[in-house]
């Protein structure tokens, strides 16, 4: 038992120093059958190809995270580009899915290290490691799971599946996702990421008294 803390004390402290922990907690979603009526809905989801949302240029605090998180993720994607593509790749899709950007930054950081090509040894795929059964499941024969925004779509469309299934409870969404559900180590890596690395206070503006 000591020895087991003694390990997940090492990666979390890999993780929180931005070290190369990537893909130790490469994802493995189990398959479930799913009801015709979520599978459809969740086809529709991640069918949906939108343009990214242009308000970054309209927005003051919109940029203001986006210079933000770009200065902290430059040491994992130099070329700045590469980082305010991703970057607003994830905003997008993840306030889609009803999800704090932070928080899928924490999970891509656990997942994958920020690796666009990251592949683990049971087939999980891309930043967000998504596994090829959810490609035939609600994508269809062109989905590319290692494209950027089709796996940050399926990711975190996925993800909200698993909140919605789990009532809110990101414990346990969370477990699902990683397939260690009722474990706390992936859980508690991913939370200890995002609140470390990733957390951001928004702009509180003054009031009028």
């Amino acid at each position: 038992m000591r020895r087991l803390r003694s390990v997940v004390r090492t990666c979390l402290a890999a993780l929180l120093l931005g070290g190369g922990a990537a893909s130790v907690q490469a994802g493995n979603q189990q398959y479930e059958p799913l009801a015709a009526s979520v599978q459809a809905a969740l086809h529709a989801a991640v069918a949906d190809q939108a343009p990214l949302d242009p308000s970054f240029q309209r927005s003051p605090e919109r940029a203001r995270w986006l210079a933000e998180m770009s200065q902290r993720l430059a040491k994992r994607i130099p070329d700045e580009t590469a980082r305010s593509e991703l970057l607003r790749a994830v905003h997008y899709e993840a306030t889609r899915a009803g999800l704090d950007p932070q928080l899928v930054l924490g999970l891509i950081q656990v997942e994958s290290g920020f690796k666009k090509y990251a592949l683990s040894p049971v087939g999980a795929r891309g930043y967000m490691q998504v596994m090829p059964f959810w490609a035939r499941l609600i994508g269809n024969q062109e989905t590319n799971l290692f494209h950027m925004r089709t796996n940050l779509r399926f990711g975190c469309t996925i993800l909200r599946h698993y909140l919605d299934i789990e009532k809110g409870d990101l414990f346990r969404a969370l477990g699902r996702y990683n397939g260690s559900l009722g474990r706390a180590e992936y859980p508690n890596m991913v939370r200890a990421a995002w609140e470390r690395n990733w957390a951001y206070p928004p702009l509180r503006l003054a009031s009028n008294p």
